[in-house]
């Protein structure tokens, strides 16, 4: 437990606040594994480049990556003030979102449940 006034405590918590541009999308309709095989694809790699690995990327989740990842480099452009040809990716994660439960009716009577995944997708920039 932190020592101190709550303005002292509030001051220091925000002193090692990461001030690298990111981009967050919360709920996603992409469920975690989907959305890591995109996201493997594009870790470490240049804006440029990942942009187009996303472009010709046949998988669902890179359509809604690539917008996140347009998010996140006009983010950096705006409010850090970096150029977007400097840029890499730094960091992206999936993590699980709430599941949504369905009903499917089946022979007999039965009932099977089909799981919808939701993912919270993240991308951290950083510059060379």
């Amino acid at each position: 437990m932190a020592k101190g006034h709550r303005s002292q405590i509030k001051r220091e918590r925000n002193a090692n606040k990461d001030t690298r541009p990111s981009a967050k999308v919360s709920y996603a309709r992409v469920s975690v594994t989907k959305a890591c095989f995109v996201l493997d694809a594009i870790r470490g790699k240049d804006v440029q480049t990942a942009l187009a690995i996303l472009a010709y990327n046949p998988r669902y989740a890179s359509t809604v990556i690539e917008k996140l990842l347009k998010s996140a480099i006009a983010n950096a452009e705006t409010n850090n003030g970096m150029k977007a040809e400097d840029l890499y990716i730094a960091e992206c994660y999936a993590n699980k979102g709430p599941t949504m439960k369905r009903i499917h009716p089946r022979a007999q009577g039965r009932a099977y449940r089909i799981e919808k995944r939701t993912s919270h997708i993240t991308i951290v920039l950083d510059e060379r």
